[in-house]
């Protein structure tokens, strides 16, 4: 899946639960009242190690009918109920592992205000954060700070069995180090901790295993190994272990198809319904074709005020950018930010036309781009509780260029993270007070703008030559950092152009500074706060922005276009031209595009090794020693609000409530507790 994450603060999104639906057999949906939950109306619930909670609203709820009231209320419990897929795709331990700590939260009666206790809390935190035992972000794993003895203390006074191997996983820091490792030197899959792959299977196993069907794709190839776990039988066989109802992770997905199949009674229109229908036979019988047909089908429902992302769509989880995590988010349309992008719907194609890449490698014809400002009504999955700000799909570069692709931006988490964050990375790593100001007038305009062009021209820009295969085919590991860099600088490369003026999106070309000086600031300073000091930078989207920072800032020394400042001990980094950025944003666009078009993957993983991976060790020091002071989290997640049905006599839906969870915690052990459905097998 296409994303784009906040520049500065990484969203993420945490859930709770209250009993508020069922599955086809297990419960109902219930009668309880509003009066039971209690209220938040604050943003920030609590922090934790490097994390900070938030909750958000749903503007326009209350204005939807009670058939879009319900049909968002199922499509809801269709996303949760999937949550427990990605905790087991992420790591073969993490249900049990998470299992454990559950028991000895509900259970343990000992000394809860020891130092290890509210540790042993914070680590349980984390993994509910993370969908597991590594980092969210930089996907390294992270030790608990309580001793192994205490922990084996805790389990023995809760009554709680969790086999001796696990625990050593969870303790030793020699062992699935990282979940998603993007060194390119080493063997990706047996060196990750994700569980994409069965025992023994390694990285030549999988290229082999695809590379004949791959060639014979055609034009409208499927997505080759996007929904299974590729296995080795007894005999040393490869096979394919195909995730759907009665194959792996039968439980969730059968609990998915009952709540989509109520939602495609209730929707809007036959388009939407259609799609519905299409995703529920991809998810009854496993096949890839269907999903292909339900991706036509979703990508041209664009009628309608409600719309949802379903499926195994995140590849950014597997090392070989194959397989797809489990993802859900459930949305409504907000009506007047989305009118305000249409400029950038009905304009796509002056944007491939006048882009800088070479003429060969443009579209003659950019078809179906839709892009919709939405508000979030749940997440699940690999959005949740890591989320991000902007999504564009299907995938299939084939489907985007005939039938075209849906862009939306989360309005109300983008809204909820301007609402909780503070100005004071933006006071400690500018360079001056004429920076500042320009950023606190055009800042946030200037981050919705790129967000938009990121997803809507960015992405549906360029193709692909024939007879080159797809970006995951032939730039391997480093296709989704190069994809969201060109993403990126078709953004930056027209937030700065007199056209965007013209059309009303802004007011003047100091909106596209305020974007340029932001972008530079993060991508060669604030972002490193992400990492630990002496680490590579590994996640995609940081290697993207580093990348292109980078290579603008070196590319650009000649004519001091990006100067380095060191005032009092401080680094900073001043633009002193740009216009001239803006020519080097375009020159790299035409090389990240042509390198994409022709599937050079020496060139990209030169540009991605060169200028995306190493780190400055003196000024990421000081990068952490200056946001320390700050206290600020680098990252934010979300709690869910609780959808309730509000039930007649007879069982009937009368309406949808909407309420706060009590707290982080209560959230993650109701969630449990209710959609547990993998976890409890284990």
């Amino acid at each position: 899946m296409k994303k784009i994450f906040s520049l500065f603060v990484l969203t993420a999104s945490a859930c709770v639960f209250y009993n508020c639906g069922g599955s086809s057999e297990s419960s109902g949906e219930n009668k309880d009242t509003l009066a039971e939950i209690p209220l938040i109306t604050t943003f920030e619930i609590e922090p934790f190690a490097d994390v900070q909670i938030l909750s958000y609203e749903i503007p326009g709820f209350d204005s939807l009918t009670l058939k879009q009231k319900t049909y968002v209320y199922y499509l809801y419990e269709a996303g949760l109920s999937g949550r427990d897929i990605i905790w087991d795709q992420n790591y073969k331990y993490n249900l049990q592992i998470r299992n454990a700590l559950e028991n000895i939260v509900k259970n343990y009666s000992g000394d809860t205000e020891s130092d290890d206790w509210k540790k042993f809390l914070v680590y349980t935190k984390r993994v509910w954060f993370s969908n597991g035992i590594h980092h969210h972000y930089s996907t390294d794993k992270f030790l608990p700070d309580f001793s192994r003895e205490y922990f084996e203390t805790l389990l023995s006074e809760t009554s709680t069995g969790l086999d001796s191997v696990i625990i050593t996983a969870m303790f030793d820091p020699t062992i699935y180090v990282k979940r998603v490792n993007q060194d390119s030197e080493g063997d990706l899959v047996t060196s990750s901790a994700m569980n994409f792959y069965g025992e023994g299977v390694t990285q030549a196993d999988v290229e082999n295993y695809y590379k004949e069907m791959m060639a014979n794709g055609g034009e409208t190839p499927v997505e080759f190994g996007l929904n299974s776990t590729l296995m080795k039988d007894e005999n040393g066989k490869l096979f394919e272990d195909v995730w759907k109802v009665g194959g792996k992770y039968s439980e969730a997905i059968t609990e998915i198809v009952y709540w989509l199949e109520k939602a495609k009674g209730v929707a809007e229109n036959e388009a939407q319904a259609n799609a519905l229908g299409l995703l529920i036979d991809y998810y009854k019988t496993g096949d890839l074709q269907k999903w292909s047909e339900y991706n036509i089908a979703w990508a041209g429902a664009t009628e309608g005020d409600i719309d949802y992302i379903q499926g195994f769509v995140e590849v950014y989880g597997d090392p070989m950018h194959m397989r797809g995590t489990y993802e859900s988010i459930v949305q409504i349309k907000d009506f007047e930010a989305s009118e305000r992008m249409k400029t950038l719907e009905e304009n796509v194609q002056w944007f491939e036309d006048n882009s800088t890449i070479m003429p060969e490698h443009k579209k003659k014809n950019v078809v179906g781009v839709t892009y919709k400002v939405v508000n979030v009504a749940g997440e699940s999955g690999d959005a949740s509780p890591s989320t991000p700000i902007g999504v564009n799909l299907p995938n299939a570069n084939w489907i985007r260029v005939n039938h075209g692709s849906k862009s939306v931006s989360l309005g109300n988490l983008v809204q909820a993270y301007e609402n909780a964050g503070g100005e004071g990375l933006l006071d400690e790593f500018a360079n001056d007070a004429e920076e500042i100001e320009l950023s606190k007038k055009y800042g946030s305009l200037s981050s919705k703008l790129h967000t938009a062009m990121h997803e809507v021209i960015g992405h549906a820009s360029g193709q692909i030559n024939e007879g080159v295969g797809t970006p995951k085919e032939t730039l391997k590991s480093y296709a989704s950092c190069l994809e969201e860099a060109r993403a990126d600088l078709v953004g930056l490369y027209f937030i700065m152009d007199p056209k965007v003026v013209e059309l009303g999106l802004m007011e003047s070309l100091d909106v596209g500074k305020a974007g340029y000086d932001n972008y530079i600031r993060n991508g060669l300073m604030v972002q490193l706060r992400r990492i630990e000091l002496g680490k590579d930078v590994e996640e995609a989207h940081m290697r993207n922005r580093q990348l292109v920072a980078n290579w603008a800032f070196i590319h650009g020394k000649k004519d001091n276009v990006i100067e380095r400042i060191e005032r009092d001990g401080k680094t900073y980094f001043n633009i002193t031209d740009y216009e001239k950025l803006r020519v080097l944003f375009g020159e790299l666009l035409k090389e990240m595009q042509r390198i994409t078009s022709e599937g050079d993957y020496k060139a990209g993983k030169n540009l991605v090794e060169t200028y995306g991976v190493k780190v400055d060790q003196k000024l990421h020091a000081e990068v952490l020693e200056r946001s320390e002071k700050l206290n600020i989290p680098p990252y934010n997640g979300f709690v869910n609000p609780i959808l309730i049905p509000v039930m007649d006599k007879d069982g009937n839906i009368t309406d949808v409530k909407i309420s706060q969870p009590e707290s982080f915690q209560a959230q993650m052990l109701s969630y449990s507790e209710k959609y547990g459905f993998l976890a409890r097998t284990k």
